[in-house]
């Protein structure tokens, strides 16, 4: 049996996960924001952020984390000949698709693994938002009863397939060579572990989610049409190390606002704005860590969705969509308690009658 096969039966799913929580514990331990460790659509942003296409001093850090995701899975689906070069078809449906997944999570405040994240914190923000993610989810799988399908992949040139790893490895050595880049000197964008460590984190996951097929919304899906429950043992197993993690460390606190969380109690946006991500998710063919990991083993479809959650996390921020978070004020000590804007309701609605369009009007076509 392959030692680097962890999909092969539920007690290497569960290490799988497991592995992936102690590296999220790790980061999280040692500099990255506690109730965040290792967040995509917020790691995106930030990365977005230091790029220049969002001016929030606050959130601009170039993320190791998610070129790591990308290179790891590269290097691992390279060395097990699993690498190819891949596409499809709809790019711009995918592009869409990849702004839902990260406009519907800066609403909410978390991709699906921040809330497994603040989950295990006991953040019951994150157990109401799981309410609307499982939702979304239920929802594609409607559409994919009902012949849902953006076409099916083809091969194609090399070249193709390693753009997006090619392009963020472009970042990392700017991050790590010159001052271009921006850098937060307050806020969450400030908050991060070593670089070296931050980009080891990154490959270690990008590989165990690779050879593993992690997946958020996938493990939920095959629940539901297959009654499968083999994904979901790595998310139960994620959950639980980080429940340890957080109750080793003190920072396990049952309440809604809970300062530090980084979250709000506005429950139907919270809802919502996860139910878009679990439909957006499931029509897309995986969750935003299961795009970065697809584009690094040679998807042209997921490098298309990673460039739409780029450009949409960029869009919250320059358009005032994304939450707040509830607060403590430094100088008063009273708590400001965190909100979804109204552009950011109006996006989030926009968002999933986005996703209906698409989920109803993209079919198989017979031959």
């Amino acid at each position: 049996m392959d030692l680097l096969d962890f999909s092969s039966n539920k007690v290497r799913l569960a290490v799988a996960g497991a592995l992936a929580g102690v590296v999220a514990a790790a980061l999280a331990f040692f500099g990255n924001p506690a109730n965040m460790a290792f967040c995509i659509a917020c790691f995106i942003r930030d990365t977005a952020g230091a790029l220049g296409m969002h001016n929030a001093e606050a959130v601009q850090y170039a993320r190791p984390e998610i070129i790591g995701l990308v290179l790891g899975s590269f290097a691992i689906s390279a060395a097990t000949k699993e690498w190819r070069s891949m596409a499809g078809s709809s790019p711009m449906t995918r592009f869409a698709l990849g702004m839902v997944l990260a406009i519907g999570s800066l609403v909410f405040l978390g991709c699906p693994l921040r809330m497994i994240i603040r989950m295990s914190a006991g953040d019951l923000n994150a157990w109401v938002a799981l309410i609307g993610f499982v939702a979304g989810v239920g929802t594609g799988c409607i559409a994919l009863k009902k012949g849902f399908s953006l076409g099916r992949a083809q091969k194609t040139n090399t070249a193709s397939g390693v753009v997006l790893p090619a392009l963020l490895a472009g970042v990392l050595i700017l991050a790590l060579t010159t001052t271009l880049l921006k850098s937060s000197t307050s806020g969450p964008g400030s908050m991060h572990a070593p670089i070296i460590m931050s980009l080891v984190g990154g490959l270690i996951v990008g590989a165990l989610a690779q050879k593993s097929r992690m997946c958020f919304a996938g493990s939920i899906r095959d629940v539901i049409l297959m009654k499968n429950f083999d994904l979901i043992t790595i998310i139960g197993a994620f959950f639980v190390v980080m429940l340890v993690y957080n109750i080793a460390t003190g920072r396990f606190v049952v309440a809604f606002d809970t300062p530090g969380i980084i979250a709000h109690s506005e429950h139907l946006w919270n809802i919502l704005g996860m139910y878009a991500v679990g439909f957006a998710a499931v029509l897309a063919g995986g969750c935003p860590l299961r795009q970065l990991v697809l584009a690094g083993q040679g998807s042209s479809d997921s490098a298309v969705t990673v460039l739409g959650m780029f450009v949409g996390a960029a869009l919250a921020h320059n358009f005032g969509l994304a939450a707040s978070g509830t607060a403590m004020d430094a100088a008063t000590q009273t708590l400001t308690m965190g909100a979804v804007p109204m552009a950011g309701k109006v996006a989030v609605v926009i968002c999933i009658a986005v996703c209906a369009v698409i989920a109803v009007v993209n079919k198989r076509q017979g031959k």
